[in-house]
């Protein structure tokens, strides 16, 4: 019998895996499950669309080479679909001469990725690529580039539709049980997903008589595998099949300004820092966009609610989670010099911009206007560590993506190649197309 598989999530990366599975098994009956009434609602629509090189992830470890691979993929992938991709390039500026070690670092790293192109540049250097940019050095990675990975969602989403796939919207996981003969799904559905497909609900009413009722709870299955990609809420989910609590999604809100139309020439590419170790946010830099809008930002604050996009969203769940984390209390203690500054310049927007100064000195508050916000998932460890890679939990027929940080997106394709390698026998053998 064809196989019933599960696809929890209908960001970049859950769409990728259902993709890729029904590439690999076109008998397969893959439905993908995504609680919005639309896919790439959360951190896939609302990150800065770069196309990471793979300049700071250490060598041999998952991100590098899944980024790596996720390049070449993606590339061929929107070249192929007319999906919106530049080349713009980015360089990675030390501001002084304190930073010059950590940049050879991130040097060394990118050439041990096998970043092409990558080069270190002085101060003149840095000048004749990005005019407005000032710092004592710079490493130059060419290749790093910008998409539209909304559109690059919708492709996936048609991609899976065209292979006999089903992608339901509004329709939230609240409960999986795995019985012998597969993993059954409870679902809460909302809106125009109300009605379940057999046009009945569980108490036995038609779905007629209930035409008003605007959220109700179905069961769906037997599936033979499920695979979770729940992001924001990976820990959630992973905990409804008894997986440990750790590491816990913990919200960081990263807001961003735009440059005003007339000051976009301040910037051709991407400007980054030079990132700190200690610490797992870039830190404020000039990000071009494929629609030529220019981003300032963003900051990282913790958030009140895991889908916290604004300073006054507040969910009591989540912000109960997250106080009582033995992690984030230890994460608190750690880096609360660095959140106070965090905080200052959310409250700020000349803390905000003084900070891009640093990079572009011609920037003044003046030259921006309040723009997008993102909540960043990051996994924290019982123990108060940042899980920096990517994590997989896999038992019997279920597979919980656990953490899927930046590069996750630019990886994605590669990711949904190899998770899809460890759950259907003939993946192993057959490339990514």
């Amino acid at each position: 019998m064809a196989a019933r598989i599960a696809v929890v999530g209908g960001g970049i990366l859950g769409l990728a895996v259902a993709r890729r599975l029904g590439q690999v098994d076109p008998s397969a009956t893959v439905t993908v499950f995504e609680k919005e009434h639309d896919i790439a609602r959360h951190q896939t629509g609302r990150n800065s669309g770069v196309v990471h090189a793979g300049l700071y992830y250490t060598p041999g470890s998952l991100k590098a080479t899944l980024c790596r691979r996720g390049v070449g993929l993606l590339r061929e992938y929107v070249d192929d679909r007319k999906i919106r991709f530049e080349e713009c390039g980015k360089v990675v500026v030390a501001v002084d001469d304190t930073e010059l070690d950590r940049l050879k670092e991130i040097a060394r790293k990118a050439e041990a990725n096998g970043v092409p192109g990558c080069r270190w540049v002085d101060a003149a250097e840095l000048r004749a690529i990005e005019p407005h940019a000032r710092g004592v050095a710079a490493l130059h990675s060419p290749t790093t580039a910008i998409v539209d990975y909304p559109a690059v969602c919708r492709a996936l989403r048609d991609d899976v539709l065209d292979a006999g796939g089903t992608v339901r919207t509004g329709a939230e996981i609240v409960g999986i049980e795995e019985r012998t003969d597969g993993v059954w799904l409870r679902l809460r559905t909302r809106g125009t997903a109300a009605a379940p497909p057999n046009g009945h609900h569980p108490d036995g009413a038609s779905a007629a008589a209930k035409a008003e009722v605007r959220e109700v709870t179905e069961q769906a299955g037997p599936f033979d595998l499920l695979v979770s990609c729940a992001g924001l809420q990976s820990d959630q989910v992973a905990q409804l099949t008894g997986e440990d609590p750790s590491p816990r999604i913990i919200p960081f809100r990263g807001d961003y300004w735009l440059l005003r139309p007339e000051r976009r020439d301040l910037v051709k590419g991407l400007i980054y820092p030079v990132p700190d170790p200690r610490y797992p946010f870039l830190g404020i830099h000039l990000t071009k966009r494929v629609d030529g809008e220019i981003l300032v930002g963003p900051n990282a604050v913790l958030a009140t609610a895991r889908e916290g996009y604004t300073v006054g969203t507040v969910k009591a769940a989540d912000l109960r989670q997250t106080v009582a984390w033995p992690g984030m209390r230890k994460l608190a203690l750690a880096h609360w010099k660095t959140g106070a500054k965090e905080m200052l310049r959310t409250a700020s927007k000349r803390a905000f911009v003084a900070e891009a100064r640093r990079y572009v000195p011609e920037l003044t508050a003046a030259d921006v206007v309040r723009g997008p916000a993102g909540v960043r998932a990051q996994a924290v460890a019982r123990d108060g560590s940042l899980v920096d890679d990517f994590v997989l939990a896999h038992s019997g027929r279920i597979l919980h993506v656990r953490n899927a940080p930046s590069p996750g997106a630019t990886a994605s394709l590669a990711i949904a190649e190899y998770i899809v390698a460890k759950l259907v026998p003939q993946a192993q053998a057959d490339p990514a197309t």
